[in-house]
């Protein structure tokens, strides 16, 4: 299964989501909780701590890889990201038909989810750069074949933000899941195909150039 791993950029840095940073999730998660319509997000000490050993449970079992997200400009623990959903397509086709197959070495294709930040990172170039350092981690280093990203169908910032990535929309799915607000939440989702990173890639990189540039 993946291994916890470090991925550092220019102003932002995905540690391995431990316990150990519990405290500091929660006081980025207590900035401003208005800012979290469509994102469900763990509230206080109890809350959080059931989160982290979650995320971590899925990572032992080989569907998803955490991680918490330092701001290097402020030093602070600003949010969380995930690569989950992890799929193994190497070795005999699962049965029955449908099911996910045992768990390799490295994933085929993966989600990017999972992804809050304090209020003070919002609007920041913390969010761009760490889908980029996920991104780059999984295309080239897992040489994953898809990365799929969704977003509530109501949340425009969001949708704005995947869009902005160079990701191609997928389609609607309705009724798909509950809302963080509690009502029927209909999903976008968009994916990046290991054939369109080298351009998504380069994309970005301009645009994380500009942004540290002003």
């Amino acid at each position: 299964m993946p291994a916890f791993v470090t991925l550092s950029g220019r102003s932002v840095r995905l540690e391995p989501l431990s316990l150990a940073v519990v405290d500091d999730l929660v006081a980025a998660a207590s900035e401003d909780r208005s800012t979290y319509a469509f994102t469900r997000v763990p509230v206080g000490r109890e809350e959080m701590t059931s989160y982290v050993e979650a995320a971590l449970a899925e990572q032992a079992d080989g569907r998803t890889l955490p991680f918490a997200i330092r701001w290097l400009h402020t030093d602070r623990i600003v949010g969380a990201t995930r690569l989950m959903h992890l799929e193994y397509w190497q070795g005999p086709l699962p049965w029955p038909p449908g099911t996910r197959g045992a768990v390799g070495e490295v994933p085929s294709v993966a989600d990017i989810g999972y992804t809050w930040l304090a209020a003070s990172a919002q609007g920041t170039s913390v969010n761009r750069e760490s889908k980029y350092l996920m991104l780059t981690h999984a295309f080239e280093t897992w040489q994953v074949h898809r990365i799929t990203l969704k977003a509530d169908v109501r949340n425009e910032r969001s949708r704005a933000a995947i869009e902005a990535l160079g990701a191609h929309l997928d389609g609607v799915r309705r009724a798909d899941s509950r809302g963080a607000d509690d009502t029927v939440r209909d999903t976008a989702y968009y994916s990046i195909l290991s054939s369109e990173w080298p351009a998504v890639r380069e994309r970005m990189r301009m645009r994380l150039g500009l942004l540290e540039a002003a």
